[in-house]
């Protein structure tokens, strides 16, 4: 009778397993490091159909067409120099949707369940682009495309700072004692080629250690715009950017998360844990540690970075 009773309860559990509409699973990524994934059922109820509909625009070519405001809420006007960055990320082309991240060397991403959407941001052959380095290369995308080329400049993690104009003269990057100094080897070329050049020795020596020592400091909530981040710096560290705020009357913000990773991979819309649907970050909900799909960060991750305004 015992033995009865023990295999309909096994049963049971088995249905229920079969049948939850998410569950976390332990899985190894592409480094064979074992990292929590949420998952999603297969199938969706049609309350789980209209609410993605509310939100999520399958035709949308762009982050500000692709995905609506949640109900209540209104994108954020910002000023400046800011305003026109958000512009950029809102008006910035996404794959088509459904589309998987794919990896530097053109193979789909293990974990697929992470993403909402995927940028047209390039991405070389190379296993270079990674977390920050898509953060910087977003920026230095908005600053050429702006004709803003004396604002493009990163630090290696050494703190040596690499100008974009200098590389842009003929001026390219030599060590000596593991020292980086700069020495003339061609002369003045300002093609997106050699653009491309410059941004490959910045992911090859700079990181996110560098992206928190020496170009971001502490924001709020309330202070929140496009482009700020949430970043943890050192080996391992890891950083995902705002692309998208919006807001409701009393002036609570929800906003987008846009991540890459490692190895290098295509940068794109992150999931909302807390929602099987909506990728909206609420700052209701917010609370520390905050859990994204593939890291969590801890209180005082939320910066700023100071690319804009040299």
């Amino acid at each position: 009778m015992v033995k009865k009773y023990s295999n309909i309860l096994i049963f049971v559990l088995i249905i229920f397993l079969l049948t939850s509409c998410q569950t976390t699973t332990d899985i190894k990524d592409e480094n064979n490091n074992s990292i929590n994934v949420f998952q999603e059922s297969t199938e969706e109820s049609e309350s789980t159909k209209e609410e993605k509909a509310s939100i999520i625009d399958s035709l949308g070519t762009t982050i500000g067409t692709r995905f609506h405001v949640p109900e209540g809420y209104e994108r954020t006007d910002f000023e400046g120099e800011n305003g026109a960055f958000a512009d950029f990320m809102r008006n910035y082309s996404l794959k088509e949707s459904g589309s998987p991240v794919l990896l530097y060397n053109g193979k789909s991403k293990i974990n697929q369940n992470a993403h909402v959407a995927v940028l047209e941001l390039p991405i070389e052959n190379e296993d270079l682009q990674q977390c920050a380095d898509s953060v910087m290369r977003m920026y230095a995308e908005y600053l050429w495309a702006s004709g803003q080329y004396d604002k493009i400049s990163f630090h290696f993690s050494d703190g040596f700072e690499v100008s974009y104009l200098k590389w842009r003269e003929g001026y390219r990057i030599s060590f000596e004692n593991d020292k980086p100094y700069w020495f003339k080897k061609t002369g003045y070329d300002d093609s997106y080629e050699a653009f491309q050049k410059y941004m490959r020795i910045i992911f090859a020596y700079a990181g996110t250690a560098s992206m928190e020592a020496l170009e971001s400091d502490y924001t709020s909530m309330e202070e929140l715009k496009v482009g700020d981040v949430f970043l943890k710096g050192g080996s391992p560290g890891h950083v995902v950017m705002v692309v998208d705020v919006c807001e409701n009357p009393q002036g609570q913000k929800a906003f987008l998360l846009a991540q890459g990773y490692m190895p290098a991979q295509e940068f794109h819309v992150l999931k909302n844990p807390l929602h099987g649907v909506d990728p909206w970050y609420y700052e209701e909900e917010l609370t520390y540690p905050l859990r994204t799909p593939e890291y969590t960060f801890q209180e005082g991750s939320l910066k700023k970075l100071n690319y804009l305004h040299r």
